[in-house]
């Protein structure tokens, strides 16, 4: 193979795609049921949770290297299913894929926006799939792509659902006392229980363990204001998703009336979003999924944008094991901007990671591997086993 970052790189040949269902874990399992609602959040969905849909994207250049791309889909957060993304990519997208070359990123990028409206998650998977292939033509990891790693261990943020103060703070010190600097607590519940719950917390644990929350559109504007006042004492890092996801202009109004940083979750998926949102007053930190603002590629630059306003940034998501380290390459590359430990919940919220190996973790960090690549692969068989469609396949 004949080939470098200067002369280009094999162009894309084949793209398959997978899509996949896979079982919650019993210890999430367990504290969902635990819940009022049986979903250990706030979010008023009626479906009961208890597996986790994912696509798959494989690209392949004529020498057979190949490049892997994993997106976590749910209805009731992304709008669109793993079915509905195939779609979109096997009649649409993968047009302009084939024949490309999978490091000119941006050129993808460009040609899939003048072509397709929106569908930032289909994008994004295609972009993420681009970044291996690349870095596997080359036989280097995908952080040496975008900047290289700033870090080798990346501080991680714990995830606990919501439950009863004296379970939260239970959980928060087995987090601590596992090294973890910072978890993410679920609220939603009313103000004045989720101030309980924060309290339990500071109290077991002390004013050193950071905070951030997460309400998943619990509350109007005067019960998100009435919330956030309450907790506002015990210092927190950030709140996500306080407000209905369509609610911009009342998140505007809502961070002039607290100190507590606002990002979203649910109502962000493309970077104009994200700079609106910010240019308004509406965002004191920004909260991304690689594969939400259309991949590698607009992750960067959103964590660019937010640095140069002076926002921190909070990278987040529950994936399995290619996107846990495509989040992994993400941080690496820009962790000097983020300023908040990266949180990927995949780890607890699921048994099966569908990789041959995953990466480490110790001490509350993510070691970040060697190798090409994410430096880890797909475990082919594993994923058969959690297919929910035959394979799609599109060849030049």
């Amino acid at each position: 193979m004949n080939q470098s970052i200067q002369g280009g790189s094999a162009p894309v040949e084949r793209v398959e795609l997978f899509e996949a269902r896979v079982p919650l874990s019993e210890l999430a399992r367990g504290a969902m049921a635990a819940s009022d609602n049986g979903l250990g959040m706030a979010i008023p969905t009626e479906e009961p949770w208890e597996a986790a849909d994912f696509l798959y994207c494989r690209l392949e250049d004529a020498d057979g290297v190949e490049g892997w791309g994993e997106a976590y889909v749910w209805l009731p957060e992304t709008g669109v299913s793993n079915r509905d993304m195939a779609s979109a990519i096997e009649h649409h997208l993968a047009a302009y894929v084939l024949g490309s070359q999978p490091i000119a990123v941006q050129a993808l990028a460009a040609r899939m926006d003048r072509n397709v409206a929106r569908n930032e998650m289909a994008k994004g998977l295609i972009d993420i799939a681009c970044h291996e292939l690349a870095a596997r033509q080359i036989g280097r990891p995908v952080h040496d792509l975008i900047g290289g790693a700033t870090v080798d261990r990346i501080p991680l943020c714990g995830l606990i659902p919501l439950a009863s103060p004296t379970t939260v703070a239970a959980i928060a010190a087995g987090y601590q006392k596992a090294g973890y600097g910072t978890v993410r607590i679920k609220l939603g519940t009313g103000p004045t229980e989720d101030r309980d719950v924060i309290a339990a917390v500071r109290e077991r644990c002390g004013d050193q363990l950071r905070l951030r929350v997460d309400y998943n559109q619990a509350y109007s504007a005067a019960g998100a204001a009435r919330a956030l006042a309450l907790i506002e004492p015990f210092g927190i890092d950030g709140a996500e998703q306080p407000l209905p996801m369509s609610d911009l202009v009342g998140m505007v109004d809502l961070a002039r009336r607290t100190n507590v940083p606002l990002f979203l979750h649910e109502g962000f998926f493309n970077l104009g979003d994200l700079v609106a949102l910010v240019e308004a007053g509406g965002c004191g930190v920004v909260g991304i999924n690689g594969e939400r603002p259309g991949g590698i590629t607009a992750a960067l630059r959103a964590i660019d944008f937010a640095s140069a306003r002076g926002l921190g940034t909070i990278i987040h998501n529950q994936p399995l094991g290619i996107g846990a380290a495509m989040h992994a390459h993400l941080a690496a590359a820009r962790f000097d901007r983020l300023g908040h430990a990266v949180e990927l919940a995949g780890d607890v919220m699921f048994d099966q990671h569908l990789t041959t190996t995953r990466y480490a973790m110790e001490d509350g960090h993510l070691v970040l591997p060697g190798g090409p690549g994410w430096g880890i692969d797909v475990d082919r068989h594993a994923l058969d086993d959690h297919l929910v469609a035959a394979p799609i396949s599109i060849g030049r």
